[in-house]
């Protein structure tokens, strides 16, 4: 997963990572330790691109960095 990418794209839409976390029903430190682990599941993953609007999640979630 690439993580950096992920936290671009949520800083380009004006959102924190507390903020993406509460939105996918997620508490904060469980957000924080799934991005350091660069591992989430699949129905995150789905929350996550709809809410981000991201365009080409492989990019991201499918990435080896």
């Amino acid at each position: 997963m690439n993580v950096a990418k992920l936290r671009g794209i949520i800083s380009e839409r004006g959102m924190s990572q507390k903020s993406v976390a509460q939105a996918i029903g997620m508490s904060e430190k469980t957000f924080y330790l799934k991005m350091k682990k660069g591992v989430f599941g699949t129905d995150e993953v789905e929350k996550m691109v709809r809410l981000l609007d991201i365009e080409n999640p492989a990019e991201i979630f499918l990435s080896k960095k």
